[in-house]
Formats: structure tokens, C-alpha cells, sequence
């Protein structure tokens, strides 16, 4: 795996929304779903707002790897648990998008059990 540009990086997290693609086993890909994301020490990180029965995260568990969108920013990725820095995310996507209902999804038990850290290969 390589790290972001910072060009790249800061495209992405201007961008409110991700497209996100999974891998199928056959090497095709899953149709893609908006998602929220978040910066947090030049990383760039996702969650399931339904958790482990999100449609999407269950694709990225089978493969590890997909594409992301974002505005200028196409990227073959991989996708890597991480739920190391759990409370920097939460307060990330305080910042980035309020504190209204969607977000307080997004920072549940049950969304912070689906951590990914995006990375690009």
C-alpha cells in the first residue's frame, strides 16, 4: 500500500460524500454507495451508518479492496479495520458534518464497530 497525496487527501475530505465500490470475488465490481468520511492524521477513514449488516461493508469484508470517488479523486483502494483511533473519528465527523441525528448514526457503537482506514494501492 502507498500513503495519499496531500492533494489527493484534501480533495477527498473537501468532498462531503465518497462513492465506494467493493470488490466481488470474481473481480467485478459491487455497485457503488454514497458514504460519509472523514480525515483524521493524514488517514482517511469510513463507517457503516447500519453497521455490520450495511450492504456495502459486508461487500468490502469479502475483499478487502474496491474504488472510491470523490470529487478529482478516482482511486483503487483497500480497505483495513481500524478501530484505533475511534474518538478522534467521532469528533471528526462532529466537525465535518454537526451533530444532528445522521451523525449521531455515524458515531454509534454500532458504526464504530465498522471502522475502515482507506488507503490506496
Amino acid at each position: 500500500m502507498t500513503n495519499w497525496t496531500k492533494t489527493d487527501l484534501t480533495a477527498i475530505d473537501r468532498d462531503g460524500e465518497l462513492h465506494v465500490a467493493a470488490y466481488r470475488l470474481d473481480g467485478t465490481l459491487r455497485t457503488s454507495r454514497i458514504v460519509w468520511h472523514v480525515v483524521v492524521d493524514d488517514a482517511l477513514y469510513i463507517r457503516s451508518v447500519r453497521g455490520i449488516e450495511g450492504a456495502w461493508y459486508r461487500g468490502v469484508q469479502r475483499t478487502g479492496a474496491g474504488v472510491i470517488d470523490a470529487v478529482g479523486v478516482h482511486a483503487e483502494v483497500e480497505f483495513t479495520h481500524d478501530d484505533t483511533r475511534d474518538d478522534a473519528i467521532d469528533a471528526a465527523y462532529r466537525d465535518k458534518y454537526g451533530t444532528g441525528p445522521a451523525v449521531r448514526a455515524i458515531t454509534s457503537a454500532q458504526a464504530r464497530a465498522t471502522t475502515l482506514r482507506v488507503e490506496p494501492r
